[in-house]
Formats: structure tokens, C-alpha cells, sequence
């Protein structure tokens, strides 16, 4: 009987000698040697920043929800979601419908000059995709977009699914997750995953201009239900009341970066009700950004699991135009990238970098890749911790990290 690849050979018209070889192929299996798949790697593994797949920094790639038995120390996530937004929603543009939801896209492809072989990063004296950590791009979690319940469901499913994974190397009790979005309010979901992973006391460091705690009922309808109050304004009210936040005296959570218009000074109260420290953008002008580093490490301290949160519009509108509620006045993208470099000793536990809604930036790419260095300052202080606390120890070990 003639084999199905011969069969294929002649309804295609191949010739006799091709049929011979396209019917003999299914035994032609050979053996490769690792010194010859090393020789492969040399001459056909390298990508330059214009090449390759859109992974997070030409990562390796891995659909890590459908392949559990693949492992990470440090995983990038998407969470393509943006149906809890309360100003600018998705935007047709070019008969495309381009929101918050297009974020993770945007950012990875802003990424694309970040290489192994050109990532070290000089400040930190270290090279993040080239180090102890095992860092894979994890793909997307395949949010929703019709029903806000559901979704919050399969995100906060997927952080803690993904952050109960054990780690590659003994340095960490638990993988780190690095999500990128998405509108903020993906953070509760997030914070779920954080409490139940590390338990209670988490502290947040929130850089936006916005508050983000606000109680729901500051967004005033007379069609309120529970649904609504789960959006990108209320999800650390909302955390707070389910305890995923610290509401230790003496150990609040920092806001950074703030300037939006309030409906009164009882915003401020119920935000120190909730154990909330503020620094407002203007605070920049008075202690440079070295004063605003010192406040954020004295009042967070280097032991406590911290969860980063960074909301893109806490950059001026002039550097991030590309996000759902910008707000002139913030900062720049130097100033940004200095904090977050000052703040390296920070025990960070996951982050997020949220809000890049690409339709409403500039052809220059200027808020995803604003973004995209935000993701690679916060790996390499992941990667640089790790580094110190197995020097402090000598094994490798900590339960903290």
C-alpha cells in the first residue's frame, strides 16, 4: 500500500523521484547530539530586536496556564482586560477597537530592544534575563470581555494557579508574578492571589494619580449594584475590606505620584482610614526624587512583602498620552525610573504595570515603552534582592522572598 506522504506527492504532481523520497521519509529519524543542537543555537539562536515573536523581551514563551509542569522564578503575565474602566474605554481606530486590553500587546512589542545578550542593566550591576532567575513570558490569561464577574474569577484563578508553582531556584519560597495590563483593577484580583500565596499583611506601594481607594458609592448611580462596585477607582477599597492589604499601625501601604481632583478632603480622611500614606507628584519639586525614595524605603523598610503596583498615568500626559485617565502635572519618565531604582531593596513579592491603553499614545511608542522599562527596572531589583539575600544567608535559602 502506497503511504499516505506518497499519496500527498502525487495528488500534488510531484515527479517519481520525489514520490520515492516523500514516501521513505516516516523512516529517515535521526538522532541529534547536544554539541550539534549547541552548534544550532550559535548560528540560528540569536534574535535582534526587530525579530522574532512578540515575547516580553525575546523570553522564552510558554502558554504556562494549559502546561503546568512548566516551572519559573520570575513569570510575565498578561491580563488583557479593560471592561472596568470608568473614563476612556476601548477606541475605534482604523476600524480597530484598541483599549487597555491591548496593553500586554503594546507593551511586549515596545520590549523588543531588551535582549539577554544586551540586558544588563548598570545601576543595578546585573544582567536580569541573564542571572540566577529562570524568567519566562507566560502569554496571556484569556480574560473575558462581556462579564466583569466571571473575569475577576479567572484572573484571580490564574495568579494564584500560577503563583503556587514551585520555583526553579531555592532562593524563593514562591514564583514571582509580574502582570501587565489591563486596566488597575486587575490589581484585586492580584492581591487575592498575593494574600492567599504569602499571607496577611502584604503591603502595597501604589505609584498613579489617582487614589484608587475610593468607596464605590463615589461613583454616584441611582443603577448601583454589586457589580459596580468593582472598578479601576474602587479595587483597593475593595481590598481593604477583604484584608488582602496591611492595616497594621505603624506598617501602612504609600501611595506615589498623586494629583487628581477629589470629591473633598474626605477622600484623604477615608484613605487614612484605610491605612494609606501620600505623596503627591508635587512632592518631587520639594525633595527631589532622592526625599521621595527615602520616604517610600522609611515608612516600607526592606523585610515586609510589598506588592508593587504602577498605574502609567502617574507620568505627565506629556510622556504616557496613551492611558484611560490622564492627569497633567505628573511626573516624567527619568524622574519615575529613578525612584523605582532607588527603591531596589524593597522585598517585592509581584507587581504590576497597568493602564497602557496604546490607541491614545503617539506613533513613537512613548507610554509602552515607558511601561516596557518599568518591567525591566522592577526585574532586575527582583533578580538584584535575590542576589543579596543569598549572600546574607549563604544557602540560597529565605521564606520571605
Amino acid at each position: 500500500m502506497m503511504k499516505p506522504g506518497a499519496l500527498l506527492c502525487l495528488a500534488l504532481g510531484c515527479g517519481p523521484a520525489l514520490v520515492r523520497a516523500c514516501a521513505g521519509h516516516a523512516h529517515q529519524v535521526r538522532e541529534w547530539s547536544q554539541d550539534e543542537l549547541d552548534e544550532l543555537e550559535k548560528k540560528w539562536g540569536v534574535e535582534y530586536g526587530f525579530s522574532g515573536i512578540s515575547t516580553f523581551a525575546h523570553l522564552e514563551y510558554h502558554k504556562c496556564l494549559t502546561t503546568p509542569s512548566e516551572l519559573f522564578d520570575i513569570a510575565i503575565i498578561g491580563a488583557p482586560f479593560d471592561t472596568a474602566v470608568s473614563y476612556r474605554p476601548a477606541k475605534t481606530q482604523l476600524s480597530t477597537i484598541t483599549g487597555a486590553r491591548f496593553g500586554p500587546r503594546a507593551i511586549r512589542a515596545a520590549s523588543a530592544r531588551q535582549t539577554s545578550f544586551r540586558g544588563y542593566n548598570p545601576r543595578a550591576g546585573i544582567n536580569p534575563y541573564a542571572n540566577w532567575a529562570k524568567i519566562l513570558d507566560c502569554g496571556d490569561i484569556p480574560v473575558v470581555p462581556v462579564d466583569n464577574a466571571v473575569a475577576v474569577k479567572q484572573m484571580t484563578a490564574a495568579f494564584t494557579e500560577l503563583g503556587a508553582r514551585a520555583p526553579v531556584s531555592p532562593l524563593l519560597s514562591r514564583p514571582r508574578l509580574v502582570t501587565l495590563g489591563g486596566d488597575h483593577s486587575l490589581s484585586l484580583p492580584a492581591l487575592r492571589a498575593v494574600h492567599a500565596l504569602h499571607g496577611p499583611g502584604v503591603r502595597v506601594l501604589h505609584f498613579d494619580a489617582h487614589l484608587d481607594t475610593w468607596h464605590p458609592s463615589r461613583y454616584p448611580s441611582y443603577w448601583a449594584s454589586e457589580q459596580t462596585r468593582f472598578t479601576h477607582g474602587s479595587m483597593f477599597w475593595l481590598a481593604g475590606q477583604e484584608g488582602l492589604v496591611s492595616n497594621r499601625t505603624g506598617a501602612p501601604n504609600v501611595h506615589a505620584g498623586l494629583r487628581t481632583r477629589l470629591s473633598g478632603t474626605e477622600d484623604w480622611d477615608d484613605d487614612d482610614a484605610q491605612n494609606w500614606v501620600r505623596i503627591a507628584a508635587d512632592d518631587v519639586d520639594d525633595l527631589g526624587t532622592a526625599g521621595i525614595v527615602d520616604t517610600i524605603m522609611t515608612t516600607l523598610g526592606t523585610q515586609d512583602p510589598v506588592y508593587l503596583s504602577v498605574d502609567i498615568d502617574v507620568l505627565d500626559p506629556a510622556f504616557a498620552p496613551g492611558t484611560g485617565t490622564p492627569e497633567p502635572g505628573g511626573w516624567t519618565t527619568r524622574e519615575l525610573i529613578r525612584i523605582l531604582r532607588g527603591i531596589e531593596g524593597l522585598n517585592l513579592v509581584g507587581a504590576d504595570v497597568v493602564e497602557v491603553a496604546p490607541a491614545y499614545q503617539g506613533v513613537g511608542e512613548e507610554t509602552a515603552l515607558a511601561a516596557a522599562q518599568v518591567v525591566f527596572e522592577v526585574l532586575s531589583s527582583m533578580v538584584k534582592k535575590g542576589l543579596e539575600e543569598m549572600g546574607k544567608t549563604g544557602t540560597g535559602e529565605r521564606d520571605e522572598l
